[in-house]
């Protein structure tokens, strides 16, 4: 059986409340460098035939770690979700200044695109081919390095769930999933499996 291995990138610094980090291009913290180091650690003995990440330093850098800069392929197209005007500001502000759209956001969640930006439905599109890309042409088992936008999009691809739902599915920092592609319906065989960092240190 085929296993693609489907990777968030590892933690990114954040300020004291939570923001929208789409494309601006944040790097590992230490906290975020140690968990691909010990994913680094605990997939010594995969053997991955190609490993795939986006163009963002946060995914190239978690995927460096892991594989060696000789075995990545940069791909834009599994970059994190545009969230045009919204990135980079906090719930509080992004609400505060724009409480008609946030309102709107919430009512249809796949649909709505920030200006400037992307909605799930476009992330989706753009994500989906290069995934079934991936998984056609691999020889072997692979592994993508991507965001967690774009991790619930392949998600969702295969386990036909709605984007509307696609907040069900944890994705934390440097979880890993993994997927079984022998022969369509794929299966999710793993979901978020954390990187144990803290219980080794």
């Amino acid at each position: 059986m085929k296993t693609i291995y489907l990777l968030r990138h590892g933690k990114i610094a954040r300020q004291a409340e939570k923001r929208f980090v789409g494309q601006i291009d944040v790097p590992l913290d230490e906290e975020g460098l140690s968990q691909a180091k010990w994913w680094r650690e605990e997939l010594e003995k995969a053997a991955f035939g190609q490993i795939y990440c986006s163009d963002l330093i946060r995914s190239r850098e978690t995927a460096r770690i892991i594989a060696g800069e000789e075995h990545i392929h940069i791909m834009p197209q599994l970059r994190e979700i545009n969230l045009g005007e919204w990135d980079g500001l906090s719930k509080t502000e992004v609400r505060a200044r724009f409480p008609g759209k946030w309102k709107k956001r919430g009512e249809n969640l796949a649909s709505y695109r920030p200006l400037g930006g992307e909605s799930f439905t476009d992330l989706y599109a753009r994500v989906i081919p290069v995934f079934e890309q991936i998984v056609r042409q691999a020889e072997k088992d692979a592994f993508i390095v991507g965001h967690a936008g774009v991790n619930r999009m392949i998600l969702c691809h295969v386990l036909g769930v709605p984007l509307a739902n696609l907040f069900r599915l944890g994705q934390d920092y440097a979880s890993l999933n993994t997927i079984g592609c022998k022969e369509k319906p794929w299966r999710v065989i793993a979901l978020n499996a954390q990187a144990l960092t803290t219980i080794r240190s």
